[in-house]
């Protein structure tokens, strides 16, 4: 594994430890799922839904995955070296990218919004100046908007284990100048 994606690694597991208990269990997805709805509000009942789905199988793969010890809790230990394995997770990472992308998109027109993006990004637990940097990286248009296909991708991307230089690094330590 590449030294940004373990850095990845080690994000995603501070972010999916909603509560800040030093470990990973479904609370923390309900935690999260709620947060990032609040954020959504314009968006339609089924692209909701569609998160709310995205995070549940997050977990149940998570707990079935990588709960080695079958206590409900997934551990850092347990976490680190699986969680980008994409044949373990890539369509889970997948569903995750199309439901968070569309959530971006409640008008439908194929675009993100920064503000949107950020309220979202936030809701998840990223860094402001970093989800700025990362939106920046995506090369929005004059309009300040990135496609939902884009976003999609860098999702994708972002838990691939092999890849480096990518727009998600923005989102790991000091974001980029």
């Amino acid at each position: 594994m590449r030294t940004e994606a373990a850095k990845r690694v080690e994000l995603v597991f501070s972010l999916f430890d909603a509560n800040g208990n030093g470990v990973i269990d479904s609370d923390d997805f309900d935690l999260m799922t709620g947060r990032v709805l609040e954020a959504a509000v314009a968006s339609d009942a089924g692209a909701k839904e569609a998160i709310r789905k995205a995070f549940r199988q997050w977990w149940t793969t998570l707990a079935t995955e990588l709960d080695a010890d079958g206590d409900g809790v997934v551990t850092l230990d347990e976490f680190r070296p699986f969680v980008l394995d994409p044949e373990r997770f890539g369509p889970t990472v997948s569903q995750f990218a199309e439901a968070l992308s569309a959530l971006g998109d409640p008008d439908g027109d194929g675009l993100i919004e920064r503000p949107l993006f950020l309220s979202l990004m936030t809701a998840i637990g990223f860094e402001e100046a970093n989800i700025h940097a990362l939106f920046d990286a995506f090369g929005p248009d004059a309009e300040d908007r990135i496609t939902v296909a884009t976003w999609a991708t860098g999702i994708e991307d972002y838990y691939a284990p092999d890849l480096a230089g990518i727009p998600g690094d923005r989102l790991v330590g000091a974001p980029a100048v």
